[in-house]
């Protein structure tokens, strides 16, 4: 029998004691939360008022993107494209021919805008060079990288510039095929310890064609550390499709990032009206209201989750429109049932909300774009006008009873619960926060309701649930532990 007895800690769940706490682990099993008693022996962890909460999950990550930036080029801080240019140049000179994989440029402050492909050419001197916009919806790409993706030439959103749209898709998948397999496991293994490190016991891997791969997905899921619930977005029409795409893909879902449009930032999210900062573009729409009904059908019938990916007000349009759609086709009762699931829905009126509500979604959405991109002076505003007031209404969504699970949507915004606990809390649009109690649930409870698992006792801390928690000095996760194994720790328990 294995036991662990934490002492006089503060835990963090709606049933537990006021004041300093225990908490014992039997088998990996929470068997005892109450008053703490004195207690010595090598089982025993003296924590001192140190906060314990159920693990974290994180319900959006694209796990291997993110630790390719641990070798990568960081371009979250560039202040300009000339800056740009010479981070490539510095890289290429340091590895000649090497592929530069690098993210996180963005472009709204510089006033001549992003380099032409001309320019980045002459600073990656042969190399391929794929560097993606911090929304990951447009990336600039040399030639030497275009050059193993003919069929980007003359493809939706080609430019000289920045590729959107189908151009990007084609240029991201041959950056990714560019990456070898040691480079890949390293990228994976480095993603999920900083998840473990960050007191994240679960991620919500949203892969898919134009993401990543079948083989990156099954490394990933094959690797020690967090959980990895891992879907795949591609859309299906029948009930066969679906589970044959199951079958070959072994995932989860058929969700997460199956684009219904793209992003606010690179100006391909959909909306019904243009963008206030570029008359006549209303963004890309990658699927109709039919598609999203018919992969919601085969995926409910089939028993599995569907998800979609929504920004844009005109995007939710045809997601909800397919939702309903399906529901009359289908049932509501079977589509309630499937759990599905959207991600993001930035931008949704309350109509739109109130049937997500009545047919069971649950929303994975990121409080860390509002704090990086709202308020009346941020991208969104400058985007969007006076539109961007209404972006991410969490607020809204909890009180109508739509389900809530916070994500990072890693390498987007930086892996971090506790960011996102307070970024969802001080929305920059006042009265379109949640509580901290709700955050924190959104962010434990609520990525095991998005993932589908109905458990009631998945991400809390009482008797008879898995020991999945974190130990946690200030916001310094001090250890992680999931469903009894420990992932991280920096504790030591009291000798006897």
């Amino acid at each position: 029998m294995s036991r662990t007895l934490l002492l006089g800690a503060r835990v963090l769940d709606p049933g537990a004691p006021s004041g300093p706490a225990a908490v014992e682990i039997v088998d990996g099993v929470i068997t005892r939360v109450g008053p703490a008693a004195p207690e010595r022996g090598p089982h025993v962890v003296a924590l001192d008022g140190a906060l314990v909460t159920p693990a974290f999950v994180d319900a959006h990550v694209h796990a291997t993107a993110t630790g390719l930036l641990a070798d990568g080029l960081d371009l979250t801080a560039c202040p300009g494209p000339r800056a740009l240019l010479d981070a490539v140049a510095a890289r290429v000179a340091a590895r000649p021919g090497a592929l530069v994989w690098g993210h996180g440029w963005q472009d709204q402050d510089w006033p001549d805008g992003p380099p032409t492909r001309a320019a980045l050419d002459r600073a990656a001197a042969g190399a391929p060079v794929y560097l993606s916009r911090i929304d990951v919806h447009s990336a600039l790409a040399s030639t030497a990288l275009l050059d193993r993706a003919p069929a980007v030439t003359g493809a939706a959103g080609w430019s000289d510039g920045p590729l959107t749209g189908d151009a990007h898709h084609h240029a991201r998948r041959a950056a990714l095929d560019a990456v070898d397999d040691t480079t890949r496991d390293a990228a994976q293994r480095t993603f999920l310890a900083a998840a473990a490190a960050h007191g994240i016991g679960a991620v919500h891997e949203c892969a898919g064609p134009d993401i990543s791969s079948v083989a990156d997905l099954a490394a990933l899921r094959r690797r020690p550390g967090p959980d990895v619930i891992g879907y795949w977005g591609e859309a299906v029409t029948t009930v066969a499709d679906a589970r044959a795409l199951l079958g070959a893909t072994g995932a989860h879902g058929l969700a997460g990032d199956l684009f219904v449009d793209g992003s606010i930032g690179s100006r391909t999210a959909a909306l019904a009206a243009p963008y206030t900062d570029a008359p006549g573009c209303t963004g890309n729409r990658y699927l109709d209201a039919d598609a999203v009904a018919a992969h919601v059908v085969a995926c409910t019938q089939a028993g599995t989750q569907a998800g979609f990916h929504v920004i844009g007000d005109a995007a939710a349009q045809v997601f909800v429109q397919g939702l309903e759609r399906a529901a009359a086709a289908a049932g509501p009762e079977a589509v309630r049932a499937a759990r599905h699931r959207v991600e993001h829905l930035e931008l949704v009126d309350a109509d739109q909300i109130a049937a997500l509500a009545r047919l069971g979604v649950t929303a994975s959405v990121q409080p860390l774009f509002d704090a990086l991109w709202g308020g009346p002076a941020g991208m969104y505003a400058e985007r969007l006008g006076a539109r961007a007031a209404g972006m991410n209404p969490f607020a809204a969504l909890h009180a109508a009873g739509v389900r809530l699970a916070l994500g990072s949507d890693a390498p987007v915004t930086p892996l971090g619960p506790w960011a996102a606990v307070h970024a969802a809390v001080a929305h920059r649009t006042p009265g379109s926060g949640l509580t901290r109690a709700q955050a924190v649930h959104a962010h434990t409870v609520g990525g095991h309701r998005a993932a589908g698992d109905a458990d009631p006792l998945a991400g809390r801390l009482v008797v008879g649930a898995p020991a999945s928690y974190a130990v946690w000095e200030g916001e310094r996760c001090l250890r992680t532990v999931q469903r009894g194994a420990t992932l991280h720790d920096t504790l030591q328990s009291t000798a006897g």
